[in-house]
């Protein structure tokens, strides 16, 4: 596997899972009757779509193939907030729980693939970037977290 491939390869697993994040956000959004949290995952939802762009543009610049859609994982984790939503009297908080669960996952995967020693710098600045929003947006959740 060339350089360009590897990196290719880590950027598409990314933006896997920014799809599933994004799609996780909007589902998010959908089960929650709370204005300030609908309006919160609703734009969660919106900075993925944006990730997913951003990375798209990245992952062009490397003349790499763009993988389209999302994980088995992450329709596996949509699946389990709707059940959530359905069977459980505090929604919002288990909502909250969720999320704070996955966003915690993606920093993770994200410092996973910043500890690639061979990343471009552009494509370094970006993930950066992309994951100083997400802890932002942790702390934020954790935040609306202790009010309910």
């Amino acid at each position: 596997m060339t350089y360009t491939q590897e990196v290719g390869k880590k950027l598409n697993a990314l933006l896997e899972k920014t799809y599933d994040s994004e799609k996780g956000f909007t589902k998010a959004s959908e089960n929650i009757d709370n204005k300030m949290l609908k309006s919160y995952f609703k734009s969660k939802s919106q900075e993925r779509n944006t990730f997913g762009h951003e990375l798209k543009k990245e992952i062009r610049s490397y003349n790499q193939e763009i993988d389209k859609g999302g994980s088995v994982a992450g329709t596996a984790h949509r699946a389990w907030m709707d059940i959530k939503a359905f069977l459980s009297l505090e929604d919002e908080e288990s909502m909250l729980e969720e999320a704070i669960r996955g966003e915690k996952t993606a920093v993770k995967e994200y410092d996973d693939v910043l500890t690639e020693t061979s990343l471009p710098s552009s494509t370094k600045s970006l993930l950066e970037s992309q994951k100083n929003k997400i802890e932002n947006g942790l702390n934020n959740i954790k935040t609306l977290e202790d009010i309910y």
